[in-house]
């Protein structure tokens, strides 16, 4: 989707990268991308949005590549009946997350005024400070900009891409439920 040229696909520049991060070898990367591109034969993949609540009422958006849509909406429901969820209707949780690139930062020996001057100048929206890393988030048309510009710095990014964003999160307290909700989220 998007095509098989990086500067021009944010979504398949954000995977190379994280390959990249993972140590993932350019020859498989390579190979992935002919595949996806249908330059090599397999199965054709399309995209799909999974929408839903799960225990503890929590919204849950799921991403697929399926070549099999009847197959995957079957285990998707199967995966949230199984942890006491529900799936939805297309649209039903959407609306509660903002599409955001996130990009992950290595906070060793990276000043955070200079990250931050040097992200928002590239167009960043914000760099939040986590434990021992830092998170810069873009709006999804900014994302290949500031990742151009912290690659073009030598900033270590563990991790790049865009994302959905919740606008609000619940607290799972009850044992229960956040043991069901693991379990969802982790299938």
């Amino acid at each position: 989707m998007g095509g098989g040229d990086p500067d021009g696909n944010p979504r398949l520049r954000s995977a190379i990268t994280t390959a990249k991060s993972e140590n993932m070898p350019k020859d498989n990367i390579a190979r992935a991308i002919k595949k996806g591109t249908g330059d090599l034969d397999g199965a054709v993949y399309e995209e799909i949005l999974y929408e839903g609540y799960g225990p503890g009422g929590v919204a849950v958006l799921v991403e697929t590549m399926t070549d099999n849509k009847n197959r995957t909406v079957a285990d998707i429901r199967h995966y949230f009946a199984k942890s006491n969820g529900n799936l939805g209707e297309s649209g039903c949780v959407a609306w509660m997350f903002d599409k955001r690139g996130v990009i992950e930062v290595d906070g060793e020996g990276v000043d955070e005024d200079e990250l931050m001057d040097m992200a928002i100048e590239a167009g960043a929206e914000d760099v939040v400070e986590e434990e021992s890393s830092f998170q810069v988030l873009t709006a999804p048309e900014d994302f290949n900009d500031v990742v151009d510009a912290l690659e073009k710095a030598e900033v270590k990014m563990t991790s790049a891409s865009i994302s959905m964003i919740p606008k609000n999160t619940v607290d799972v307290t009850e044992e229960k439920p956040a043991k069901n909700l693991l379990k969802l989220l982790d299938n």
